[in-house]
């Protein structure tokens, strides 16, 4: 530090020696000037001890820093060791999306030898992919529901408006409209853009009940009630926890929250609002499920599920019991698995808490299987579902469709630069920034929403022919192998074995659920 500022006294004083008998020399103090200034800058700042300590050159760190991810991902990481998305999906979802080449060369990069390598059992007489149902679905709605809807296995995850830029939304709606699927808002509320592509709506309300709530917060019946007549509002989905920070809040900051915000969430414009981790409408699992039922008949009967990411499965267990005792039942459940993505999140929830896709979606199925309430319910998973190989996989473990949301901003143009929570997103999917948003145009990016949608079903089905199967939904976990071990294969119904239909109603199955749980 003192060295640099008897350096910075030198130099102005050689400059000006030089300026003296060579007046021309003045302008080396147009190129000098502001690295001296920068200098001084840095030696009197209190913040940062490199810079403090090495002015400019201690810069360096902090530049090398942020590029550091950028030189990672390009040109050091493997093409299978990427994440959370490695290059070799990444890539499948661009080709898919743009239409491009769809194959690869030269045999698999993945080591097939090693431990947690997964694969699906083929059959020696597969079926004819030309005779295939191309679209398959699955019909959402209970004996209560009045307007069951017909969905794809393959939709929208949930994303809201302020999270995703307004282009980014209209381009997921329009390739839902394009693809026939289905578009979820995430808990934000529905706004203009959600609607304008025409495109299936699910409806999330989280804690907020953002465009549902009254002034102080709470659940607004009423103004429910009016805004599920939209006929483009398909399902209404109440989340109760998300993967990627299960069981925490959030908080719209004032600065955010604008005029357009707040008309969409019902709130008063430039403010501070919070979104509490637990909801204000209910408190037990019978009100949960009677709430449920409430919010079907306030919708004129379409149906209405919730979505939750598992943590202490006797919650679970007592939400299933709720549902035999009061007879209410939700027309779908959506798990969400602790790899679940955000544009934000405390590290230590999105790292360390909520159990994993796989294992909660085989517990779910399981569970309710276990109480004869699987035949009532439709399961919707959510999680890392990138290729047709994934849906097949989550259908495997007991998932009547699949969710995803990473794939489909990828098919947007997404690059995975892991800046969503700073508003610099440079592809305009992630942020308000008017100027980064003009770069994505929704004309293009909803045809590539719908080209990745598409061309990932026919995959699933491609698969499921190969099976010789007829449909994905008959895919079991006998197809699904897992190497466990470098010598050790296990099928998924070996690591997570089946429970008998009503097995759980008169108590535990000691093998698989713990008296406490039960």
């Amino acid at each position: 530090m003192k060295g640099f500022i008897w350096f910075a006294a030198g130099s102005i004083a050689f400059i000006a020696c030089l300026g003296y008998f060579f007046p021309w020399t003045w302008w080396l103090l147009i190129l000098a000037g502001p690295l001296i200034i920068l200098g001084l800058v840095d030696i009197t700042q209190k913040k940062h001890a490199i810079m403090r300590n090495y002015p400019i050159v201690g810069r360096l760190r902090y530049l090398m820093e942020d590029i550091r991810p950028k030189i990672y991902q390009y040109f050091v990481e493997s093409d299978i060791d990427g994440s959370p998305v490695n290059r070799v999906d990444r890539s499948t979802i661009y080709q898919r999306a743009k239409r491009e080449l769809n194959s690869q060369p030269f045999g698999t990069q993945f080591n097939v030898y090693a431990e947690g390598y997964e694969w699906m059992a083929h059959s020696i007489q597969p079926r004819a992919f030309e005779s295939m149902n191309k679209d398959p679905r699955v019909l959402i709605g209970g004996n209560e529901c009045t307007q069951p809807y017909s969905a794809s296995i393959f939709n929208v995850s949930a994303m809201s408006y302020g999270s995703l830029s307004s282009n980014a939304v209209e381009s997921l709606n329009g390739g839902a409209r394009l693809g026939n699927f289905s578009h979820n808002t995430g808990e934000g509320g529905i706004s203009e853009h959600h609607l304008n592509q025409g495109g299936d709506i699910i409806w999330q309300i989280g804690t907020g009940y953002f465009g549902c709530r009254t002034e102080n917060g709470n659940f607004d019946e009423k103004l429910f009630a009016e805004k599920c007549t939209a006929p483009q509002i398909k399902m209404i989905e109440l989340k109760i926890s998300q993967g990627a920070k299960p069981g925490h809040g959030g908080i719209l900051p004032a600065s955010k929250n604008t005029p357009e915000i707040a008309a969409i969430r019902h709130v008063k414009p430039h403010t501070t609002v919070a979104s509490p981790p637990y909801h204000t409408a209910f408190s037990t699992p019978r009100e949960m499920v009677q709430f449920i039922s409430r919010m079907r008949q306030l919708s004129g009967g379409k149906p209405v599920g919730f979505k939750l990411c598992i943590g202490q499965k006797k919650e679970f267990h007592a939400i299933c019991k709720a549902m035999l005792e009061t007879g209410c039942y939700p027309d779908f459940i959506t798990v969400d698995g602790g790899e679940g993505g955000t544009g934000a999140a405390p590290p230590e929830f999105s790292n360390s808490v909520g159990m994993p896709l796989m294992d909660a979606l085989a517990f779910v199925h399981d569970t309710l299987t276990g109480y004869n309430l699987r035949g009532k319910i439709k399961l919707i998973a959510s999680g890392k579902v990138l290729t047709g190989y994934h849906i097949l996989r989550a259908l495997a473990l007991g998932a009547d469709a699949c969710n995803s949301a990473r794939a489909m901003m990828m098919a947007l143009g997404c690059i995975q630069a892991l800046i969503c929570n700073t508003n610099r997103c440079p592809t305009g999917v992630a942020t308000q920034d008017k100027w980064l948003m003009a770069g994505l145009v929704v004309d293009d990016k909803k045809h590539r929403v719908a080209n990745y949608h598409r061309d990932t079903i026919e995959s699933a089905v491609e698969l499921t022919a190969a099976a010789g199967l007829e449909s994905p939904h008959h895919i079991t976990r006998s197809h699904i192998s897992r190497r466990v071990f470098m010598n050790q294969v296990k099928t998924f119904e070996e690591i997570y074995p089946s429970v008998a239909a009503g097995s759980l109603l008169n108590g535990p199955i000691l093998e698989t659920v713990s008296s406490d749980a039960w």
